[in-house]
């Protein structure tokens, strides 16, 4: 690091040192392989390379040496010495990636959070919305935000005038938009599932792609064109009533034979000219963080702690997202009884401790929303049903999302097995916010 400030006499010393190495690595494997007077020549200028350093000669007596012992190593060296600049560089890319897979096995492992059924602690993937006529990010700002966040635009653009009508998926007075499921990229290069958003000005489509994970996509719209949910379902009662919903059937899954399912074509009331965009937003990147790989090696996980684990012998998830890691916070411990009576959860009988995160949520401060049931309103549920208590099996753990009320979590799919613990959240490394540090 400070070789700038050091004499010639000392760099030389210690360029005679590597080459010193260097010739006793050719003398070592390939002795056996030299002819006699290849191996005195090589011996001899070895040793006087030697007798100069333990001389402390100057450095011009030891760049002579040092070139004399270059010499014989060029004609003796074989696959050792002299190595071209690929073998070098595979090298050392090589002891890299060993390094590397290493510490990612065995010690600390990147993780990206995908969605926000941990927030408020963890952030998944987040929007930023910039409607029609509204100021935008320039280019020098985006590209700070791209570095900073993560960031990332996306818009759909009208491809004529016209009034602009989307497809939606209406249940009782849950409104979401439509898509499908495609093959996409990610970051240009990645093959990675993505969702396909379509609009239509005047019956001609206009479409974009978000991350599969990504689910605020119906906040970006609703908020580009309505003032609040009860403006969105009074414009769906008014074309309902002008005759202006159209049926439609829009595939599940473009890359599986998983069907179609049934949409609603709706004006929503607002036109746009060619070329402007109909919807426009950033999406901002999960929080990225390490994961600490070695303490569950020698300590049970601790209820209250966020809990990373893999996903391949938990069927429900496996079936649905394939095997991946998941993070969420340990609630239950083997031989727990937990129940949930909202916005509590209760173990063993008495309200949970271990984390502020259970305080917060029991008392429900902003924007922390309480803990919730799971209802028979929605079949994928399975357990913590109100006035049910779940005995958590040994071997096992009991986890769940600290956003409750968007969490994919062990009331849909059951418990972790003990062996699929990978390890507890460590540093928050990216992006650069005011939840950069030390994980919670």
């Amino acid at each position: 690091m400070f070789g700038f400030f050091e004499s010639q006499e000392k760099k030389m010393r210690d360029n005679a040192s590597n080459w010193l190495e260097v010739a006793s690595k050719v003398w070592n494997y390939r002795r056996d392989t030299l002819s006699a007077k290849e191996s005195d020549e090589l011996v001899e200028r070895t040793g006087n390379l030697e007798r100069l350093l333990k001389e402390r000669a100057d450095a011009a007596r030891l760049k002579l040496g040092i070139e004399s012992l270059e010499g014989v190593l060029v004609r003796t060296g074989g696959a050792i010495y002299p190595k071209t600049s690929l073998v070098e560089n595979v090298e050392f890319f090589l002891v890299a990636a060993i390094v590397i897979l290493g510490i990612r096995t065995y010690f600390v492992q990147p993780f990206k959070i995908p969605t926000n059924s941990m927030w408020p602690t963890y952030y998944g993937m987040t929007q930023e919305n910039f409607p029609p006529g509204a100021d935008a990010p320039n280019l020098a700002q985006r590209a700070f935000r791209f570095f900073a966040y993560g960031a990332q635009r996306r818009a759909a653009v009208a491809p004529r005038d016209g009034q602009v009508s989307a497809p939606l998926v209406v249940r009782g007075d849950k409104v979401s938009l439509a898509y499908t499921i495609r093959q996409g990229r990610s970051w240009l290069v990645l093959p990675a599932k993505v969702k396909e958003y379509t609009f239509y000005v005047d019956g001609v489509p206009a479409s974009v792609q978000v991350p599969a994970d990504f689910s605020d996509f119906d906040e970006v719209v609703f908020d580009t064109f309505f003032a609040d949910r009860a403006a969105l379902m009074a414009q769906v009662q008014r074309a309902a009533q002008a005759g202006q919903i159209e049926e439609i059937s829009m595939k599940i899954d473009e890359g599986s034979n998983s069907g179609v399912y049934e949409a609603l074509r709706v004006p929503l009331g607002r036109s746009v000219k060619a070329g402007e965009p109909i919807v426009r937003f950033d999406i901002l990147t999960g929080d990225q963080l390490f994961v600490d790989r070695v303490s569950y090696n020698f300590f049970r996980p601790t209820v209250g702690q966020g809990f990373v684990f893999r996903t391949d012998n938990i069927p429900d998830i496996e079936r649905t997202f394939g095997a991946q890691y998941f993070i969420k916070r340990l609630i239950g411990a083997p031989g727990d009884d937990i129940e949930m009576r909202e916005p509590m959860i209760f173990r063993n009988g008495t309200p949970i401790t271990g984390s502020t995160t259970f305080e917060l949520n029991a008392k429900r401060v902003s924007p922390y929303r309480g803990y919730f049931n799971a209802t028979h309103d929605d079949s994928r549920y399975i357990q913590l049903f109100k006035g049910e208590v779940v005995h958590v099996p040994e071997s096992s753990y009991l986890a769940l999302g600290d956003n409750s009320m968007n969490s994919f979590d062990g009331r849909f799919w059951g418990f972790v097995p003990a062996k699929d613990v990978v390890g507890r959240p460590l540093f928050i490394y990216y992006p650069f916010t005011r939840r950069w540090g030390p994980a919670k």
